[in-house]
């Protein structure tokens, strides 16, 4: 038998309206721990390329790697809570909330190759090779999924006030 003093989403207030603004914002949030949890599985620990900040002893490297995956764990958790009472309350649009996801990703790539790897030199992609094509693919893959991202919102928001649909 169900609890009646808990809510369900036909009784919560305001149950049905799709909240732009937090479908969007929890898809940047999931888009950027995700793409964090890559870029540390991928390159941190199975390539083994780089860590997070490489510009001191190694002890110092895999704390700063282990900050980051806690970090990315944290923001992937409470991005899903959210997500979940969204979807809980009906005003999850997932066509938002994937164009958030998308701008996430390529906006935590793009600050990466940009902000982490040239201006702050926490460390590189790659040591030891030519690093031009490396920041090339990576910053632009990182561009790619920002336009895509944005794309997708724009498209989401005009079919949202042409139909009314999520």
């Amino acid at each position: 038998m169900a609890d009646s003093s808990l809510p369900s989403a036909r009784t919560v207030p305001g149950a049905g309206a799709v909240d732009a603004r937090s479908s969007t914002l929890v898809g940047v949030l999931i888009g950027i721990a995700i793409m964090a949890a890559v870029d540390e599985i991928v390159f941190h620990q199975l390539l083994a390329w780089h860590h997070f900040y490489d510009r001191s002893t190694p002890s110092v490297a895999l704390l700063s790697d282990g900050l980051l995956h806690a970090a990315e764990v944290i923001i992937l958790v409470g991005g899903f809570f959210w997500f979940a009472d969204l979807r809980r309350r009906r005003a999850l649009s997932t066509r938002l909330a994937w164009g958030g996801f998308l701008l996430g990703a390529g906006g935590f790539q793009v600050f990466d190759g940009v902000v982490d790897h040239k201006v702050l030199r926490l460390h590189q992609i790659r040591y030891g090779v030519h690093l031009l094509p490396y920041d090339v693919v990576w910053i632009a893959s990182g561009a790619v999924l920002l336009l895509a991202g944005a794309g997708l919102l724009w498209w989401a928001r005009s079919r949202r006030s042409g139909d009314g649909r999520r």
